[in-house]
């Protein structure tokens, strides 16, 4: 009797391993490949770029355009992090409802929170474990990494910074002017938040970027995110 339960018990801890190495990696892949196709074909949506030959001074674009404010749920912007990977893209949504956003289209826009381009602070949420991990590799951002948004008005480059980790309750970091109240923006920031540490969601991790160019859709992407795009 003691063996047969030692084995149903050995074979019940197979099965819990199994679940958790399907929940925790063979199903982030797969999700994570879904999202990354829907980029892609919102990308198509917006219609093809067309390349400028030769070199371009980013400063002959003039001010970056800020898109008017999206509905709840649509999907509006790509983010491309070469860091995460050569091919990393995930669209991003407005709104950072768990169910309707984060687990199932990957990246989330806080509301009242700045649009791409625009002055202030344009912050987005993501999963760091489970529904893709989006965010998996955020503490690996290096000073200067490129993170570029992608909307149908063209692409915005900002350039990471630094980390920061604070607790559930510190909203602060999307304020226009991160962890400044009532402050008055004068730069373009981009703020990606997630859960922390890996599998606890005890504080949250903060990647903090600045603003660096931007070119319509009409110049082609920049040169970071060719390989995402199949082009590198």
């Amino acid at each position: 009797m003691t063996g047969v339960l030692g084995e149903l018990l050995i074979t019940a801890g197979v099965l819990v391993f199994l679940f958790l190495g399907w929940q925790l990696w063979f199903n982030d892949l797969v999700v994570g490949g879904r999202q990354q196709s829907e980029a892609l074909e919102l990308r198509e949506q917006w219609g093809p770029d067309v390349d400028v030959p030769g070199e371009v001074d980013p400063a002959s674009f003039g001010e970056p355009v800020v898109s008017a404010v999206p509905a709840d749920r649509e999907q509006f912007a790509n983010l491309y992090i070469p860091r995460f990977g050569a091919d990393y893209v995930r669209p991003v949504a407005e709104g950072v409802g768990t169910r309707a956003v984060l687990n199932t289209i990957g990246v989330g826009h806080y509301p009242g929170t700045q649009m791409p381009g625009e002055v202030g602070n344009f912050a987005v949420a993501a999963h760091r474990t489970t529904h893709g991990a989006p965010f998996n590799r955020i503490a690996e951002l290096r000073i200067g990494d490129p993170i570029v948004v992608e909307t149908a008005d063209g692409w915005y480059t900002y350039r990471f910074r630094t980390l920061d980790y604070v607790p559930p309750s510190g909203v602060e970091v999307l304020n226009a002017v991160p962890a400044v109240a009532d402050g008055q923006p004068t730069d373009r920031v981009i703020t990606l938040t997630s859960c922390n540490p890996l599998f606890s969601d005890a504080e949250r991790i903060i990647a903090y970027g600045v603003y660096d160019s931007w070119r319509p859709r009409s110049a082609g992407p920049p040169a970071e995110v060719t390989a995402a795009l199949g082009n590198g």
